[in-house]
């Protein structure tokens, strides 16, 4: 245990050394200009109101008492703020930005906006995605937000069928290693989808927390009385916030409106994290079989549950 916290510290650390390098915090001066990164964090912080109190800002930054005052000394002195009591307590100071101020306020927002394109510019479009979503990730687990981000599914739009192939391919390779056999079965089965399905009886979801897709599930018809819940997906950095469950829960109401009597779906014995979800809702394993597929020799799984009574009366 103690190896393993030293282990995580140490990446932590060179984590830290790499993505300083990568925004240029080390340089002379943050973003071309003689501002230090604490500098321009107090910059920012005025600029998002007319005047803040003094101890609020300290609040705000985390930043020492003594080490502020003599900043906004400094910056009082070149003309970026303006310092004066409070209005309604004297015993308050208000700090604000000068004209002067919020054209320093302006460069440095566009120089950092302009850093940021330039280092999401060279990224493919897939890779922006997950930067950014690591980057949310990193942020929910420190602030302690996850519960706050908002799960929404919705309708696939142009170019999600595309992020269903590549995601599900990705993520089964980075976590199982399977091959691209495994993608060309998911792209078959997007393609059939796209290409046959009955809008009435049939549909799929995409999954996104704070605007990013993070999950897709389809619902299929597999015979007139059978829908088939298919292409599972949760993306590893959102699962545990019940993505999956609601991705599931979807697919099982819609099933049931639609008129199926029972839903099933195939898995494989090692997805342990997708078998819990579909115990959870009121699956049964019904049938196992050894395959070999995908690189690998697996275990494939078909579950089932019903969705309504079929039986006659008594």
């Amino acid at each position: 245990m103690v190896a393993a916290a030293e282990d995580r510290v140490a990446s932590i650390r060179a984590f830290n050394r790499f993505y300083t390098g990568v925004i240029g915090v080390l340089g002379e001066g943050l973003l071309d200009t003689p501002y230090s990164l604490t500098e321009a964090r107090v910059v920012f912080e005025l600029a998002q109101c007319d005047a803040t109190e003094l101890a609020e800002l300290r609040r705000a930054l985390g930043v020492d008492a003594g080490y502020l005052s003599r900043m906004l000394t400094r910056f009082e002195g070149d003309g970026t703020v303006t310092r004066e009591r409070s209005s309604t307590d004297g015993r308050r100071q208000v700090v604000g930005l000068t004209k002067a101020g919020r054209k320093t306020f302006a460069l440095l927002d566009q120089r950092a906006a302009d850093e940021v394109h330039a280092l999401l510019t060279p990224l493919p479009e897939d890779d922006q995605r997950r930067l950014v979503g690591a980057m949310g990730t990193i942020r929910a687990v420190l602030e302690d937000t996850a519960s706050d981000e908002t799960l929404v599914l919705r309708p696939p739009e142009p170019g999600d069928f595309g992020w269903i192939v590549g995601h599900n391919a990705a993520v089964y390779a980075d976590e199982y290693h399977w091959d691209e056999t495994y993608e060309a079965l998911v792209a078959r089965i997007v393609a059939d989808h796209l290409e046959h399905h009955d809008p009435r009886r049939e549909r799929a979801w995409i999954a996104e927390v704070g605007g990013e897709r993070v999950g897709a599930v389809l619902c299929v018809r597999k015979d007139d009385d059978t829908a088939q819940l298919r292409l599972l997906l949760v993306e590893p950095g959102a699962r545990g916030r019940g993505v999956g469950t609601r991705l599931v829960d979807e697919c099982l109401g819609f099933a049931r409106r639609a008129g199926y009597s029972r839903i099933t779906l195939w898995t494989n014995d090692v997805l342990a994290d997708a078998r819990r979800i579909y115990e959870r809702a009121g699956f049964e394993l019904v049938e196992e079989e050894p395959h070999r597929s995908f690189g690998h020799d697996l275990v494939g799984q078909i579950w089932t549950r019903t969705l309504r009574d079929t039986s006659p009366p008594p």
